[in-house]
């Protein structure tokens, strides 16, 4: 019979600030028709959109920003 030993480690989830990271997308939806601006890298665009789509429809009041931020676990201490 083989013996095994296991070992064991410490992961800390974070954002994923590495220089090959994924960008911070952001977009705005709307919630009275489920419309939603494209992804950007800036917060900007999704405002423009908002306010373009509440002129054509005046009565959609109410939106919902949507932002994607890459993650990663980081390795720490081995047990």
């Amino acid at each position: 019979m083989m013996r095994s030993t296991y070992r064991f480690r410490e992961h800390a989830l974070g954002p994923d600030t590495s220089p090959g990271a994924e960008p911070l997308l952001h977009s705005i939806e709307c919630k009275e028709c489920g419309s939603s601006s494209d992804q950007s890298e800036g917060p900007e665009y999704g405002s423009v959109w908002a306010v373009a789509h509440l002129k054509a429809h005046p009565g959609h009041l109410a939106y919902r920003a949507h932002i994607t931020r890459p993650y990663r676990f980081e390795p720490g201490e081995w047990l």
